[in-house]
């Protein structure tokens, strides 16, 4: 008799359109401590083993039963085999990964943290992907957190796993477990080299009692064979093949399909309207008016009237024809143009001191020269490939949904209150993302699902357009930034002024908030590392008129523009060379702790002890960067070379960028050299993937990248207004290098992009002479870069 028809292992439930399999297999811990209180290990016993051994009989082995020792006080959370973990009989060995996949290679990296201290055979991993549900612990996929947090837990779960196996083949044998090992998904014994398979021990391996952490060993840097190496993806074969399942692919029998017309302004609401030209058009089934949205925005959906058709071209053709009239919300005045002039004008004015060091005004007022400069960054859009994709199925008192989600936990906490159900009533099961960089990380699009599902009766699939995407989303947050600087007769900075001004994420959360956030002001204002005696960081407050959400690297975009800016700006001002300037800014090696300063920056959530502030490791990235450009190489007129240093989410980044900028203002980028020391690294491959990925992410945005608002309405609606960088316009050359480091996992994510920008800038600063502070460099309707008349720095 199989596991599962006892009921210890769940038959797989059939795929989306019902005709197979699902990739998606819950592995509920519930499903491996039974009513006898064995541990199992997800062993299926179909199949035979692919080699000639023995076959164990588990039950011949009179075991007492093992205590509840599931291992959840591991350090990041519950590292019990098998929440992570189940062993097939033949071999086969599936690892749970917890987090949603999205182009970062997390299917792979987590495989390869298990696999590793598991003793797996890599042909013979398979990834499941979970479902969400707390007994993973924290799922949301963002903040380049999903190797940080689960580092340590997952090489516990592999090793405690790894041991259970050769404790089994030791009992077996008869031998003691110190003349037993494993690897490559065998146990073998130094008594006479016979092996046993993993699929053969499993079973017996599950009547043992699970080690404490205390008594597992992990393995050291030096045993690793999966850790830090290039092991292929385990999705891009699929993705060439056209297999695996995104939020658009998913399929349920009788599915039906909506388009959501949603109120241009947020909180804006339906006025009127008639959708009799709308169910003329074939195809369409019903019109479905959604509850309007009130503050705060949270993530609910827009509201507006959901089309729901046989297919999604009908929905869309029949929304093109619904008549709506709109009621303007509180934000119908909201011009982004004149708030740029509000928050201009707050910059320049004193804000809530938020580090202090020294006293800077004395400083500014006894310096030999004073340097100023206004930074500004527009909102930007995530508009990651696949717009946000959701399908739900409603049976009266049940639901369930597939979508290309980040946070599948808090989606099923929205969608319980949203619905006002039970959350054990709701499953929600994450596709694969195309693309994400924060935006599906709000739920607002699974909800529309939700609401249209129950009200028609039918598993139904919400589509967003590229319109949608681009002008109902959560945005990243405007800034206007001041900076003043002071130098002595020698050039050298004494005095450091930097105000920061933005509609704070939390303005999303609660409406009245217009404060920006420690954790804000800790991504490259109030954290910076800069060594000069006097040093101050203020913010002005600003409220939210659009949905504010993070976007990949969040404040340090604009935080990282105007710091590295103006240390350049000072660099020039001083007579000196930007990289060394920067490295005397920075100081000598240290590490640096600005709470002692009045800080309250989060250190994105690690603790100094694990993560300090390191300069020394800042210093290292900016001169193997600049070595591996050839900084100070003679260049031909018109080129030029920036540089930019940057940490954020724990790691340490710095990027040269070459322009070559003609008369008329033609840009073209012949290369981009950048140094990153991530801490420990699971895969090199993957990890110069995201350097690239978010460089260019980061140097389209610099340069065309920006939303703007007229009458609380989003002007661009698709590429034409949003311009993204084309093949032909990316770096002609790109290099990575990779520190070694044995320093804990730090983010790889969305570190790339902050120094992307202000190194682009002082590179035409370089080739031109002319100083470009406000972002993008060029925008979508140009083509060369807005030089100013003369030369401004």
């Amino acid at each position: 008799m199989l596991m599962r028809d006892l009921g210890i292992i769940p038959a797989q439930k059939a795929d989306a359109a019902g005709e197979g399999p699902s990739p998606y297999v819950n592995l509920s811990r519930r499903a491996f401590v039974g009513g006898a209180g064995l541990f199992v290990l997800g062993v299926t016993l179909a199949g035979c083993s692919t080699y000639v051994e023995p076959e164990i009989d588990a039950d011949a082995f009179d075991l007492p039963e093992p205590g509840a020792s599931p291992l959840t006080e591991v350090r990041g959370g519950d590292a019990t085999p098998a929440l992570w973990i189940a062993i097939d009989r033949d071999g086969a060995v599936k690892i749970t990964c917890h987090r949603s996949e999205m182009g970062q290679q997390v299917w792979t990296s987590m495989a390869q943290i298990v696999a590793d201290e598991l003793e797996a055979d890599w042909d013979k991993v398979e990834i499941i992907q979970a479902e969400g549900h707390e007994r993973y612990g924290d799922q949301n996929t963002d903040g380049s957190r999903s190797v940080r947090f689960n580092f340590h837990r997952l090489r516990v779960a592999g090793a405690a796993m790894r041991q259970m196996l050769v404790a089994a083949a030791a009992l077996y044998w008869k031998l003691p477990v110190e003349q037993c090992s494993a690897k490559g998904g065998l146990v073998s014994n130094t008594q006479n080299d016979e092996t046993l398979s993993y699929g053969n021990l499993a079973e017996l391996a599950g009547k043992l009692e699970i080690p404490a952490e205390a008594d597992i060993t992990l393995k050291t840097p030096k045993e690793w064979r999966y850790i830090n190496a290039e092991i292929p993806s385990l999705t891009v074969p699929r993705i060439v093949r056209g297999e695996g399942t995104f939020g658009i692919d998913v399929q349920r029998p009788g599915m039906v399909y909506a388009v959501v017309a949603r109120p241009p302004q947020l909180f804006g609401r339906v006025s009127s309207f008639d959708d009799a030209k709308t169910l003329e058009v074939p195809g369409v089934l019903k019109t479905v008016r959604l509850p309007d949205a009130r503050p705060p925005a949270l993530f609910q959906p827009l509201g507006g009237v959901a089309v729901v058709a046989r297919d999604t071209w009908a929905a869309i053709e029949g929304r093109r024809a619904l008549e709506i009239a709109w009621a303007a919300g509180p934000n119908a005045g909201y011009d982004s143009d004149a708030f740029a002039e509000q928050l201009k004008a707050t910059a320049r004015a004193s804000g809530k001191v938020r580090r202090a060091r020294g006293d800077v005004p004395a400083a500014l007022a006894a310096a030999k020269k004073r340097v100023s400069a206004e930074y500004y960054a527009p909102h930007l859009g995530q508009t990651p490939m696949e717009p946000p994709s959701a399908t739900a199925e409603w049976d009266g008192d049940r639901l369930e949904c597939w979508a290309c989600v980040q946070d599948p936990q808090s989606t099923r906490a929205t969608l319980a209150e949203a619905l006002g159900i039970d959350k054990e009533n709701i499953k929600v099961t994450p596709t694969w993302l195309g693309g994400a960089f924060g935006r599906k990380s709000k739920p607002d699009f699974v909800v529309e699902a939700a609401l249209i599902a129950r009200d028609v009766g039918k598993p139904v699939k919400v589509t967003w357009t590229r319109e949608d995407d681009i002008r109902h989303g959560y945005f990243h947050s405007v800034s206007a930034q001041y900076c003043e600087g002071g130098l002595d007769a020698d050039g050298k900075c004494t005095a450091w002024l930097h105000r920061t001004v933005f509609p704070p994420i939390s303005s999303t959360f609660d409406n009245t908030v217009a404060e920006p956030s420690d954790g804000e002001m800790g991504m490259g204002a109030s954290d910076v590392p800069f060594a000069m005696p006097n040093l101050r960081v203020e913010s002005g407050n600003a409220k939210g008129h659009v949905r504010i959400g993070w976007l990949r690297s969040v404040a340090n975009i604009y935080h990282a523009f105007a710091v590295q800016s103006f240390a350049a700006e000072l660099a020039h001002a001083a007579g000196r060379d930007q990289k060394d300037y920067l490295l005397e800014l920075i100081g000598p090696p240290r590490k640096i702790d600005p709470e002692t300063e009045g800080a309250k920056y989060g250190n994105y959530g690690a603790s100094l002890e694990e993560y300090p502030i390191d300069t020394g490791r800042l210093r290292n990235v900016l001169e193997k960067a600049a070595a591996m450009a050839e900084w100070g190489r003679k260049l031909p007129a018109g080129r030029g070379l920036g540089i930019a240093v940057h940490r954020s989410f724990l790691s340490y980044i710095a990027t040269v960028v070459e322009v070559a900028v003609k008369p008329d203002g033609s840009l073209s980028i012949p290369g981009v050299w950048l140094a990153v020391d991530a801490g420990t690294v699971i895969n090199p491959r993957h990890v110069r993937a995201q350097m690239e990925g978010g460089t260019i992410y980061a140097l389209s945005n610099a340069l065309y990248g920006a939303i703007t608002a007229k009458d609380g309405a989003i002007v661009q609606d698709n590429f034409p207004s949003w311009r993204l960088m084309r093949m032909r316009e990316a770096p002609r050359a790109f290099e990575v290098e990779i520190v070694a480091s044995d320093a804990p996992p730090g983010g790889v994510g969305e570190p790339a992009s902050p120094p992307a920008a202000p190194a682009l800038a002082n590179a035409i600063f370089a080739a031109t002479g002319h100083r470009m502070r406000t972002l993008p460099l060029i925008g979508a309707e140009g083509s060369k870069l807005k030089l100013p008349t003369k030369q401004s720095a």
